[in-house]
């Protein structure tokens, strides 16, 4: 009897967790990535680190079809971190099937998020890179100064770095 006790205590916490991490990140996340037709090609989950920790939320890409570019895991990403805008988490784990490979501010997260439907989408697209800790919280690239061109060049070059240290490099 008592081990009956456990294991549905055990299972009612499963459920209770699953149907959390539903109702407050997965499902949100969802729907905001399904009103655009083009996000179809991006499978990003969204859920709390563990299952548990609200503090943490895991956007987990698990497929990108082959005519898929990085703008269009670019937009899906905006469009979750929009939809997930009061969440407030402390830090946001991009990873790659199951696995982190990124971590970024939870108030720049909050930031993309709000200024999704009117910040110029090449400016976030250029200064993401540099927002970008390694798992250890060190920047995983530099800010970088000087004449606009050369500036403009070496953060699109980060960010593709960015794209392929995050998923592109595990696709080939």
């Amino acid at each position: 009897m008592r081990v009956r006790s456990i294991a549905f205590g055990i299972a009612a916490a499963v459920v209770l967790v699953a149907g959390a991490n539903a109702i407050f990140v997965t499902w949100p996340a969802h729907s905001a990535q399904s009103a655009d037709a083009r996000n179809a090609k991006v499978q990003l989950f969204a859920y709390y680190q563990f299952g548990l920790n609200p503090g943490t939320i895991v956007l987990d890409l698990w497929n990108v079809e082959s005519g898929a570019s990085m703008a269009d895991v670019d937009r899906t990403l905006l469009d979750t971190a929009q939809a997930l805008t009061n969440r407030h988490p402390n830090r946001v784990l991009l990873a790659y099937r199951g696995r982190s490979r990124f971590e970024m501010d939870g108030d720049y997260f909050n930031t993309l998020g709000k200024e999704r439907d009117w910040q110029n989408p090449i400016y976030t697209i250029r200064t993401m890179a540099e927002n970008m800790r390694t798992l250890d919280h060190r920047k995983a690239f530099d800010s970088w100064t000087g004449g606009i061109l050369g500036v403009v060049n070496a953060q699109m070059e980060d960010h593709a770095t960015f794209h392929k240290r995050w998923y592109i490099n595990e696709l080939r």
